[in-house]
């Protein structure tokens, strides 16, 4: 009888693991085929609406207040506060929060940006750790750093948030450079649409990328083979996932390192909560807050706006990363579970979070059980040839067209690698990643799975981005 069972159990495993993938990849395509579409659509309305000079005439914009934590960021500190000053936007503040850094960021921003004591207010709206001074530079006027105790990513921000004085604000990373549009282009559609709370723009990888006084003057894919598979990674994500959500109104993620708020609305919620996924949760719980009040909302991924951030470039730092992206992600999820699978909720817990709990979450178990169950059904002489077949034409090929196709959307809509031999590249990584590094990350999530209660940060190591127009 348990030998029977046992067969059972391994015979009915093809079954749900051939289930399981044709759902994943039926997703992933149904994703593309509707960012495709949002993307061409995004771009009609672009174009047809108003020019770069209509944005930036006064009549088109609302003030912004750029918040940037910053902890042990003095590598590249300096070059990217100098980008954001350089934003094409007419009316605009940049907080810099010291989050007690421990390396010398704050005596650089004192040297470079030639900083003076003031008295500027700070309205406690959201919780953060105590704030020791805050700065103005003498240089320019808009450039405020406020230094206070570590409390981490979450915590720096909320600091910012209290310290600002424009009604939207936009979080960026330390180590990330906007592109001098990608505000205007991101804040406009606050003015155009009152019910908008949140948006997020694309995140491109600065690897590889030649980078000349804060801005990128040169786009390429990076040597490293770690750094250019995270370039499709971030394509297939942005463009074909975060895209495919918009378009179902069920998107969950505005990516800490460029999203762009209203500050009321986040106020409302008490702020970024102290967490490794601040990024996700902050977006749930807007979410919660708008449907629990009926609060007519939108929450929305914008194509064309351009964050370019730095990629790990070890493996050490890229498992940490994704370790620290997955332990969040859970956390996100139980702090807001009562979401899941909750009709008050619409499309955003049926469709976006079912998919973060059903793929996302539990996927890694799936995956792991089915790459352990090929060889157990051989060994009890189950496995079947036509199963075996079907698994990796939907794993593996099917797979590989979707990263293609990724890649593709990419190239038609806006044509940021122009040498074919990156296309080439990304189109054989398309491939690669099936075999080896997906199992890596699968198992590195899997170690996070079984240690998100962790809740400290770490530290990613950064290079100088800006080499007299050499390759980052």
């Amino acid at each position: 009888m348990k030998f029977f069972l046992l067969w059972a159990a391994v015979h009915v495993s093809q079954y749900v693991l051939f289930l399981y993938f044709l759902a994943i990849n039926s997703v992933y395509t149904a994703l593309i085929l509707l960012a495709l579409r949002d993307i061409v659509r995004h771009a009609y309305l672009t174009t047809s609406r108003v020019s770069r000079r209509q944005l930036a005439s006064e009549f088109y914009f609302k003030p912004v207040s750029v918040i940037v934590p910053a902890h042990n960021e003095a590598a590249v500190i300096t070059q990217s506060v100098q980008a954001l000053l350089n934003l094409h936007y007419p009316e605009f503040e940049v907080i810099v929060v010291n989050d007690g850094s421990t390396d010398d960021t704050l005596e650089r921003l004192r040297l470079d940006f030639s900083l003076l004591p003031c008295a500027k207010p700070v309205r406690l709206q959201v919780p953060h750790e105590a704030i020791r001074g805050v700065y103005r530079s003498s240089v320019y006027r808009h450039l405020i750093v406020v230094d206070k105790f570590n409390g981490g990513k979450a915590d720096a921000i909320n600091a910012g948030i209290n310290v600002s004085a424009y009604p939207i604000f936009c979080s960026i990373d330390a180590d990330s450079l906007l592109e001098p549009d990608a505000l205007l282009k991101s804040s406009k559609l606050f003015l155009e649409d009152d019910e908008l709370i949140a948006t997020g723009g694309i995140i491109r990888i600065l690897n590889g990328c030649m980078v000349r006084d804060g801005a990128v003057t040169e786009i390429g894919l990076p040597r490293g083979f770690l750094e250019a598979m995270q370039v499709l990674e971030y394509t297939r994500a942005f463009l074909s996932g975060r895209t495919g959500w918009n378009a179902l109104k069920s998107l969950l993620i505005i990516s800490g390192a460029f999203g762009v708020f209203r500050k009321d609305m986040v106020v409302a919620v008490n702020g970024y909560r102290k967490t490794v996924g601040e990024d996700m949760d902050l977006v749930m719980r807007l979410h919660r807050h708008c449907r629990d009040r009926a609060i007519p909302y939108k929450i929305l991924f914008v194509p064309d706006p351009v964050c370019w951030t730095q990629a790990p470039y070890s493996l050490r730092m890229l498992l940490k990363q994704r370790n620290r992206w997955h332990r969040g992600m859970i956390d996100a999820l139980l702090t807001n579970r009562e979401m899941i699978l909750n009709r008050k909720y619409g499309a955003t817990s049926l469709i976006g979070i079912s998919y973060f709990v059903f793929v996302e979450f539990l996927g890694p178990l799936i995956e792991l059980f089915g790459y352990l169950s090929i060889p157990v059904l051989y060994y009890f002489g189950l496995l079947s040839t036509k199963f075996l077949v079907m698994l990796v034409l939907l794993a593996v090929f099917w797979g590989i067209s979707i990263n293609i196709g990724a890649v593709f959307l990419d190239i038609y809509n806006f044509r940021r690698y122009n040498r074919t031999s990156d296309i080439l590249r990304l189109c054989v990584l398309s491939a690669a990643e099936f075999f080896g590094y997906r199992q890596i990350m699968l198992l590195e999530r899997l170690k996070a799975t079984l240690t998100f209660r962790k809740k400290d940060w770490g530290t990613q190591d950064r290079r100088v981005f800006e080499k007299k127009g050499t390759a980052v």
